[in-house]
Parts: structure tokens; sequence; C-alpha cells
């Protein structure tokens, strides 16, 4: 379709008074004719109207092609309504819902009472729903009205947010349940203490024994607070994959003996592999060995061997084993073991001087180096924990 234009005479007028006076007063002819062309043809564009878009039903931007085009590949799931029968409907709201929903009636697709209730009344609102994939579910609808017939209805995902808030607040009343045990024990023993020194009634052999209680609970209370420091300090880390080049052989023999400490060396048992690097957080690395050793020294038979063993796996990988003969752990409790706080025999381990958190840290390490934790056990046996971590292949002098 040609442009139409609006000739402008009067500036085009003034572009040819302008080429005369130059050239009268001197100007070079190729000049001056230089600045009318290219002022005339300034205006000349400058007046120029665009041609009129015209759109069919088939072309415009909001028909139904161009719409589903449009919403198909949307993270959120998205609806389109009209008299509350669905119209169109987004891949994720198709993977939510099944295929099957476009032509339902939508209080029909999502069938809850509230969404039910949404759309009956009408117009635009929002309704929070349960279950409507999965038992424990938590969706936002969010309608919104386009005209009388038609509506716009997205479906929000708040699952995640609501785990989240439940795990922060079981967190804080386990953590504070924790912390409450020892700090009453401190402080029970402390009032009792210093009530016997001044009335005299408290033996040496009690006052001494009082003490070393005290001695134990603030021991407990120290190491439970930086468990839960080491543990907020590698869940803030856990994206960031670690760039250090470490070799693990002197690494995993390091924190194993120190784990262990002179008084149980003897059942420390290595098998360590040379040559295996990883890229990880020495720290770390030293934290996971000392937990995991620490737990099977602890929980194993006081009078069999703890077996560590560095190796290779199949495909390469860096593979680190710790195994005990200890009682073992039942079944039902192995998927729970890694989560905070859990223990299969609370008073032992608090007697041990347990935090609950030990493994819980070694996940997070694990997950952290990108590699894998498997923890196999039977009752009566022992337990095998296994730790897997992707190498590297380095040349030596790009090792520390």
């Amino acid at each position: 379709m040609d442009a139409q234009r609006n000739i402008p005479w009067v500036g085009i007028s003034f572009a040819i008074a302008t080429f005369l006076g130059l050239l009268t007063v001197g100007i070079d002819m190729g000049l001056a004719l230089a600045v009318l062309v290219v002022w005339s043809g300034t205006l000349w564009l400058a007046a120029a109207r665009p041609p009129e878009i015209v759109r069919t039903q088939a072309e415009g931007p909001f028909n139904r092609a161009s719409m589903e085009q449009v919403i198909e590949h949307s993270g959120t799931p998205i609806l389109f309504t009209e008299r509350s029968r669905i119209t169109m409907a987004s891949r994720s709201a198709r993977e939510v819902l099944g295929g099957h929903i476009v032509g339902q009636d939508i209080r029909v697709a999502l069938r809850h009472p509230e969404a039910i209730a949404l759309f009956d009344r009408g117009g635009s609102g929002s309704a929070v729903i349960h279950g409507l994939t999965r038992r424990r579910d938590i969706w936002r609808i969010q309608r919104q009205s386009m005209d009388d017939d038609s509506a716009v209805v997205e479906l929000i995902n708040q699952t995640a947010e609501a785990d989240i808030s439940r795990a922060h607040t079981d967190f804080v009343a386990n953590a504070s349940h924790e912390l409450r045990t020892p700090l009453a024990s401190i402080i029970g023993y402390v009032e009792t203490v210093s009530e016997g020194l001044e009335d005299q009634s408290l033996d040496t052999p009690t006052a001494t024994r009082f003490l070393g209680t005290i001695h134990k609970e603030a021991r407990r209370l120290q190491g439970l607070v930086s468990d839960l420091m080491s543990l907020s300090r590698v869940e803030a880390e856990k994206h960031d994959q670690p760039a250090e080049h470490v070799r693990l052989h002197g690494l995993v023999e390091r924190a194993a003996r120190d784990a262990a400490g002179d008084d149980r060396i003897s059942r420390l048992h290595l098998t360590l592999g040379a040559g295996i690097t990883v890229r990880g957080d020495t720290q770390q690395l030293e934290q996971l060995i000392r937990n995991l050793v620490d737990n099977a020294l602890k929980y194993g038979d006081p009078e069999k061997p703890v077996t560590v063993l560095l190796d290779e796996t199949e495909n390469g990988d860096a593979q680190i084993q710790v195994i005990d003969e200890g009682e073992g752990i039942a079944p039902e409790h192995l998927p729970h073991l890694t989560r905070r706080f859990y223990r299969t025999d609370p008073g032992r381990s608090r007697a041990s001087g347990g935090t609950g958190l030990g493994l819980a840290i070694v996940k997070h390490i694990v997950e952290r180096h990108r590699g894998r934790l498997d923890i196999r056990s039977k009752l009566g046996k022992g337990t095998h924990i296994t730790v897997r971590i992707p190498q590297i292949e380095t040349q030596d002098d790009d090792l520390s």
C-alpha cells in the first residue's frame, strides 16, 4: 500500500529561498544545491504518513492462535475460560490437570469447593485450595475477568513456600528444645552448687560431680551451637560449587585420625588409595569425614573396628566408605537419618554427646560437591555409608 503524504509547500519554499540566498552571497553552486536537496528531502520524509495497519481477525494479535502461542510455554499454568468452560490451557496447565481439561467446565476440572465458589461468584478474585494434584499441595487460583463471559485463570503453586515455612518452624522448635535441655541442666546444677557452698551442705565429692555435669552439658551446648552454625554456613553455600583442587588421601587420613583421637585410634582401620583428587572445600570435606567417623566409632561396637576406605568407582568418581560393625539401624529409620535433629535412639544419642545434626551437615556438604550419599544398614550387622564425589584429573603442579 503506497504511503500518503501531505506535501510541505511552506517548508520547501523556505528551502528554495535559502538556496537563492546562498547563491547571492557567493556560496558554491554545488554546496547550495546540496543544502536544498537535503532540506527538502527531510521535510518530505517527515510529512510521510505510515500506511494504516489493517488486521483481520485471522491476523490480529489477540486471536485464539496467537494467544495459544503466547501462553503455551509459560512456566505458570494459565487457562482461558468462556462461560466457565476451558477454551485454552498452557502446556504447564495441561501437565498439572491433564490434557483432557480443554472443553471441560473449569469447576469440574478443579473439583474443589473453594474453586467452585470462586467461579460461581463471577468477576475477578482468588482462592487458595489444598490437594489439587497431591494431598499436601497448596495452590492459589487467580481469576481475572476479561468481559462478562471470558476470564483468564492463573494457577500459582505455593507448596514450596509452605514447605519452607513449615521446615523453618520445625527447625526453630527443635533447635529451641535441644538448646533448652542442656541449659536447664546447667542452670539447675549451678544453683544447687551455689546454695550448697553458702550453707556448707555440699561436700566436695558431690560438688565435683555436679561441676563435671555442668562442664559436660556446657560442652554439649557448645557442640550444638557449632553444628548449627556449620549447617547454616553449608546451606548458604550449597549452590556454589567449590573450585579448589583437593587431594583426598591426606585429607581423609588426617580427618579420620582427628575424629578418633588417642583413645579410639586403635579401632580405626584405614585403606586409602593415592592420587584421588576432587574439586572441593577442604574444611567442609574434613568435617564430612570427622562426622562420619565419629558416628561410626560412637554407635558401632566398641570391641569392633571401624573401616575407612578411599578408592574410585567404575565410572571414575572418588569413593569414601565408612563401615562399622555395630547394632545397625532399622529400615524404617534409614530415609530420615539426614533430617535435622533426627535420632533413632534419642537417649543414647544425647548421652554420647550427639547433636542430631551430623548427617544433615554431611548431606548438604555432599550436595554442594555435586556428590551422592548412600546409607545401608542391617540390624545386628552394622552400618555402611558411602560418599561419591566426581573426580578431576590434574597435574601435580596444579595442587598446593
